[in-house]
């Protein structure tokens, strides 16, 4: 019973991120800007991202997509707000790495991750890995162009 009720929690959670995102919309004056596109379902996230003093000091993300992708957007955008490109690198790979069952060692997905850490149920479901790893994968390109591999696409 408990184990439900916990399922509802994280379900609610992941809607209230996809009806009411964060960070969605426009960013006047980034430094950063990058769309990418997953043609499996058709998902178009346009990310956009200030740096000061080497951290990311405003995010923003437009387009349109799944329940999953939105969800993931607006959780990626509240966890990486005053991170390093290093640390948002750390975070991608521990996201990746989560929901794909890939992990090497033993991670603390909450401590990396914060509330993104409740999408590790994605796992379950290898239709919708790559709805959940677009906006992580957009801005680990949009920190650098020389970032190759995150889960290996």
């Amino acid at each position: 019973m408990a184990l439900s009720r916990l399922d509802n929690l994280y379900r609610q959670m992941i809607l209230e991120h996809a009806d009411h995102p964060h960070h969605h919309g426009v960013l006047e004056n980034s430094d950063h800007q990058l769309e990418l596109r997953n043609p499996t379902c058709g998902d178009v996230l346009i990310l956009q991202l200030k740096m000061e003093d080497g951290k990311v000091s405003d995010i923003a993300f437009s387009g349109e997509g799944c329940t999953i992708s939105q969800a993931s957007a607006s959780m990626m955008t509240d966890e990486v707000i005053g991170k390093t490109p290093n640390e948002i690198e750390k975070m991608v790979v521990a996201f990746s790495n989560m929901v794909t069952g890939k992990a090497e060692t033993e991670e603390d997905y909450e401590e990396i991750l914060g509330d993104a850490s409740i999408l590790e149920g994605v796992a379950q479901f290898p239709a919708r890995i790559k709805c959940a790893t677009l906006a992580w994968k957009a801005i680990y390109q949009a920190l650098g162009e020389n970032n190759k591999g995150v889960d290996g696409q």
